[in-house]
């Protein structure tokens, strides 16, 4: 049987999921969280940084492949890495977002430009850089969730000829029910959840917000510092979600929201579209256009109903974690056998 660890950290429940799954296809997982929230994710043994030191010689001859989240490992200067590497294991570095999101390479790259981008709360531009020299030097394998962090990581891995895996984010599909349709409301309910609000653009919404309300009859609710449990408790009440409006690629909420069949707002760079898998419903908006994109789903139910169900159908196909993990296991076989 396959042990796999993951560590050291949860990132907006995908470790559970990975996991729990991971289990049902009989592979001994075990998954280590050092980060602990409001958000309350469930499924991972609680830790610290000390305790998880003290860990590393026990796992490392307990476990067959150590799947690492957000550039972070067990010890602060990696040196477990080359430890692993010592023993003949193998390791994955999966990185999840702000690990990687350079400052200069979210505004401006050889093919793209994002104005709006924003990445002060990324790890800082040198902490960036020697991560993923020392990364792609030794783990063996990279992971990200889409084709805006694979720009940042892949000339690195590259470099040291290891391969950089795009795997989608897990959706429970089937812990996701699909609102039944009813009477349209005459106050729609929009929906903003940010986790980080400069990240998210979360002042741009407010003010769109504030500036429409004065000409379209909906309410609005920001949901923050609530576990991630009671936050899709009111994700179901929504009419529209809007997720970030900064980035260019959606994220975890937007995922959230279409599979629960609800029409979602959330900037697209232009270049990555064609990176996403067909069929994405997500209404694209940036500050410039918002107040658009918002007024024409509050103006328009049936608009609103369509893009949700076509919203649930994407997910389905591309997100659903009975399907990812697939992709999950294909990775490690590659690895392992490699």
């Amino acid at each position: 049987m396959l042990r796999v660890c993951h560590a050291p950290m949860e990132i907006a429940g995908q470790v559970e999921l990975i996991c729990d799954h991971l289990k049902k296809e009989g592979v001994h997982a075990t998954g280590y969280n050092f980060f602990h929230s409001f958000l309350d994710y469930k499924g991972t043994y609680m830790t610290d940084a000390f305790e998880l030191q003290k860990l590393v010689n026990v796992a490392l001859d307990h476990f067959d492949l150590f799947h690492f989240h957000n550039s972070h490992t067990f010890l602060e200067d990696f040196r477990d890495l080359q430890w692993i590497k010592d023993k003949g294991k193998k390791s994955i570095m999966h990185h999840r977002g702000n690990d990687v999101r350079s400052r200069a390479l979210a505004v401006k790259g050889d093919s793209y430009e994002n104005p709006y981008a924003y990445a002060e709360s990324s790890f800082p531009e040198d902490a960036i850089q020697s991560n993923l020299e020392t990364f792609s030097k030794l783990v063996d394998a990279a992971i990200v969730q889409d084709y805006e962090l694979y720009k940042y990581v892949y000339p690195y891995y590259s470099k040291e000829n290891k391969p950089v895996y795009v795997l989608p984010r897990l959706c429970p599909i089937g812990q996701y029910e699909v609102a039944v349709e009813q009477e349209v409301k005459a106050k729609p309910l929009v929906v903003h959840a940010p986790t980080d609000r400069d990240f998210k653009g979360t002042a741009y919404i407010e003010a769109s917000v504030k500036r429409l309300q004065s000409q379209h009859p909906f309410e609005f609710k920001l949901v923050e510092k609530l576990s991630h449990e009671k936050a899709l408790e009111l994700y179901k009440e929504a009419d529209i979600v809007i997720d970030q409006v900064l980035c260019g690629a959606y994220g975890n909420l937007s995922i959230e929201a279409m599979a629960m069949g609800k029409p979602v707002i959330c900037y697209l760079r232009p270049d990555l579209v064609p990176t996403f898998p067909p069929g994405l419903p997500i209404q694209s908006a940036n500050p410039d256009n918002l107040d658009a994109v918002l007024a024409d789903l509050l103006g328009n139910p049936a608009k609103r109903q369509e893009f949700g169900r076509q919203g649930r159908a994407f997910v389905e196909a591309n997100h659903d974690s009975v399907k990812v993990i697939k992709q999950v296991l294909q990775i490690y076989q590659n690895l392992i056998s490699g």
